[in-house]
């Protein structure tokens, strides 16, 4: 995406919502094509991407179902999916943001913290996002137009506000599952009080950030610079505990 142009918005408020839901029904289709892989991991062809990265049959295959879907139906948006690379955005002033599978990890273990993340950015803005975890059949979606949801059903933030005295007095709980996209999620979903981390692909956050944001939770400015291209920190929490999980990335 280097010296690529974001064109002036070219799509209205109902072309994105056309773009929200048809997002449901994609990544449900890609969600039955990682199924079937994750039915069958020991035949998976596998390969490294660098140390402790790699990437799989399952990895492409749902990239490929997702990006021919969204090619189809809306040929003027530019696509940037993990295993893809970025575009050079020339015409379209959309976006599509995808992690085929984010927790590979997790998956080829035969473990369910794995999710797909979606998300559609429009003139450097985050529109939306949706995720879906297969395994637990959960699909969470939100964004600026958009109520954040799971299956339907509405997710807010957690009401907490007390996080680090009680973690530094071994009340509380560190989790990690594998799968940034999910731990952040549920964030959304008031499951967990806060996700930081110093450095984030877009693929791995967008999506979950939109529904984070739905939610009435709060995240840093992710968007900023070539962000989009090369990744940021990430802050993400409920309102209460947001200014103490800053505080984890100082200095």
């Amino acid at each position: 995406m280097v010296g690529a142009e974001f064109s002036p918005e070219t799509i209205g408020r109902d072309e994105v919502r056309e773009r929200f839901e048809f997002a449901h029904s994609v990544i449900r289709k890609a969600g039955l094509v990682a199924s079937e892989c994750f039915g069958r991991i020991s035949s998976l062809a596998i390969r490294s991407k660098g140390s402790h990265d790699l990437v799989s049959e399952a990895d492409l295959s749902t990239e490929k179902v997702i990006r021919d879907s969204l090619a189809l139906r809306f040929p003027e948006d530019a696509f940037f999916g993990e295993e893809s690379g970025p575009p050079t955005i020339t015409t379209g002033a959309g976006v599509w943001v995808v992690d085929p599978i984010d927790g590979t990890q997790p998956f080829l273990c035969g473990l369910p913290n794995w999710c797909i993340s979606i998300a559609f950015v429009l003139n450097r803005k985050l529109e939306f996002g949706v995720i879906y975890n297969p395994p637990c059949d959960e699909l969470f979606a939100g964004g600026k137009a958009f109520p954040a949801t799971v299956n339907g059903t509405s997710i807010r933030v957690s009401p907490g506000t007390d996080f680090l005295r009680k973690l530094l007095a071994q009340n509380g709980m560190f989790f990690r599952n594998g799968s940034g996209a999910l731990s952040l999620v549920y964030v959304g979903a008031g499951r967990l009080l806060g996700h930081v981390e110093p450095h984030m692909y877009p693929w791995d956050c967008l999506g979950a950030i939109a529904i984070i944001e739905a939610a009435g939770g709060r995240v840093n400015e992710y968007l900023t610079g070539d962000a989009l291209l090369k990744g940021n920190r990430v802050v993400a929490g409920a309102p209460g505990v947001f200014g103490q999980l800053e505080t984890l990335l100082d200095g």
